[in-house]
């Protein structure tokens, strides 16, 4: 991913952060009142208002630094999302059976982390490209693989086995993750007097795209 610093925004501004998925729909109302709705984005884009995470100068400050040395827009970075920072419930620990990965085909050694949301009506597969290091656990047909045995590229998402997986043998995984995500502005607006009365500045942030 170019024109992105492996480096984590704040977390403890994170962690207090507002924000979610954002969808694009087209809806055309017809003549008899009934609608036509599709759906223009086939992924989710997750944004966030890290505004009110800020609670003292000191996190406004280590804010600003963050922002001018990703020079605004221009570079991305890491966003912990804790509604939605790992391969399981919020309050449950990752384990290596969470997510469906892949299936062996005994050749295919590299799988694309993802994370699946919803059931069997219409499933959401979304692509996870900022796992957090060593938090990743792999398992084929249910068996844990030990460390050795599998690598993660935490900049990209893929996880490599040593062993092909066997044909039809599922391969699963749990971990953590960031959400890759830039500064949706290229000006930061700080009024230390609003400040001061508990408000503060608006800090957009946009997930970029896998």
């Amino acid at each position: 991913m170019s024109g992105f610093h492996e480096t984590p925004f704040p977390l403890a501004v994170a962690l207090g952060a507002s924000g979610g998925p954002e969808r694009r729909t087209d809806i055309v109302t017809l003549a008899s009142g009934r609608e036509r709705r599709n759906g223009r984005w086939a992924d989710s884009r997750r944004r966030y208002d890290a505004a009110s995470g800020i609670k003292t100068l000191d996190e406004l400050h280590a804010v600003i630094a963050f922002f001018e040395e990703r020079r605004g827009r221009l570079y991305g970075f890491r966003f912990r999302d804790r509604g939605d920072d790992r391969s399981c419930p919020p309050l449950q620990t990752p384990g290596p059976l969470d997510q469906r990965i892949g299936t062996g085909d005994g050749t295919t050694r590299a799988f694309q982390l993802v994370k699946t949301y919803g059931g069997a009506f219409a499933p959401y597969v979304r692509t996870i490209a900022k796992p957090v290091a060593g938090s990743v656990a792999v398992a084929v047909d249910g068996a844990t693989l030990a460390g050795g045995a599998v690598s993660v590229d935490t900049t990209t998402g893929m996880v490599t086995l040593a062993t092909a997986p066997a044909a039809g043998k599922a391969v699963t995984a749990g971990f953590r993750f960031d959400v890759p995500v830039r500064f949706d502005t290229d000006r930061l607006t700080v009024d230390l007097n609003q400040f001061a009365a508990g408000a503060v500045p608006a800090i957009p942030i946009v997930e970029i795209l896998p």
